[in-house]
């Protein structure tokens, strides 16, 4: 029966492993890809894991062409290093408000009225206009 022995390699390849241990692992094939800056830039990005499937978060639409560019690769070697064959790699793209450009003087106004709403009858007592 030739079913046997590929059932046997199928259970000895699904390990559990720890968020740690990901994060090692990761940080090691970051390294490899060091040279490859924008790469490595992705890479160093925080993600998720949920059970087996690690989301990757994603800044912008060409962060997302190079992940699938470098899913193949990533997932082998995460697949490989942790003796787990279930681990799938996938990217969600995140809009991050914090670092979000404040270009206009009215956007940096309102990032900082958010945070000290006096400003607005300061700017109002001294018949001030953000929009010079």
């Amino acid at each position: 029966k030739e079913e046997g022995p590929t059932a046997e390699v199928k259970q000895e390849a699904d390990h559990d492993f720890s968020f740690d241990s990901l994060q090692h692992v990761w940080k090691d094939f970051a390294e490899l890809r060091k040279k490859f800056q924008a790469e490595f830039q992705l890479l160093s990005q925080t993600f998720d894991l949920n059970q087996n499937r690690i989301v990757v978060h994603l800044l912008n639409p060409v962060q997302e062409n190079m992940l699938s560019g470098l899913k193949s690769e990533l997932t082998s070697y995460l697949r490989e290093k942790l003796k787990n064959n279930s681990i799938q790699v996938s990217g969600e793209l995140r809009e991050l408000d914090e670092k979000k450009m404040k270009y206009t003087d009215r956007d940096k106004f309102e990032f900082l009225l958010e945070k000290n709403p006096v400003l607005k009858e300061m700017k109002e007592r001294l018949g001030l206009d953000t929009d010079f």
